[in-house]
């Protein structure tokens, strides 16, 4: 028997949450690993369609979870795909003006190593942190992901939520992690400014 209803709460780091089942009724435990399809993050609000059965200790449980119609996944794909090209192209350019400022020496070549390096091990974390999604193992805290994007692998990140199509369709993650975009590149602004330029000699050495 197949039941429908709705995810009324999800921790997206832990990977579980719970259905309300359409109709009224307790709420259903679910785990990430109960999912037939783990391309994309469940949400809250999300309509599911689910088999009824029983965890580990005794408790109700949704197995076979699925979506309806893939609806879900074909809007979000829409949403997504548009954003996420924009995404890109904005890692791009700033990285390649940080390119172009090392060559004219107004930027620390070390600095657009450091943005280059980051931005790689931010890449390869999101990967990491996709496949264990997907396996059910445990996650990557969201808020080491924020740091280094914060520290400078946030070019990086937005390859992978494009690429991997990983972390870019949560709202509250999301914004958090514009944050640390505009905290980053405001800071390199304040150091190529006058009034950084005693840290960024430093920096250069």
């Amino acid at each position: 028997m197949r039941l429908q209803g709705r995810i009324t709460r999800w921790k997206d780091d832990q990977g579980f949450g719970f259905i309300t089942p359409d109709g009224g009724g307790e709420p259903v435990f679910v785990h990430i690993s109960a999912f037939a399809s783990r391309r994309l993050r469940p949400s809250v609000q999300d309509v599911v369609v689910y088999t009824p059965g029983t965890g580990e200790r005794g408790r109700p449980q949704a197995l076979k979870v699925s979506y309806p119609g893939d609806r879900r996944q074909a809007r979000v794909s829409r949403r997504s795909s548009g954003n996420g090209t924009l995404g890109l192209l904005f890692a791009g350019i700033f990285l390649g003006f940080v390119a172009v400022a090392a060559m004219l020496g107004k930027l620390p070549l070390l600095l657009a190593g450091l943005y280059a390096l980051v931005s790689l091990v931010t890449f390869g974390t999101y990967a990491w942190d996709k496949s264990a999604a997907q396996k059910g193992q445990w996650r990557t805290q969201e808020s080491r992901l924020h740091l280094l994007a914060l520290l400078g692998g946030w070019p990086g990140a937005m390859a992978a939520q494009q690429i991997l199509r990983h972390k870019s369709i949560k709202g509250s993650f999301r914004f958090v992690f514009w944050l640390t975009v505009s905290a980053n590149c405001a800071v390199l602004g304040w150091l190529m400014s006058s009034a950084g330029a005693p840290l960024m000699s430093l920096i250069a050495g």
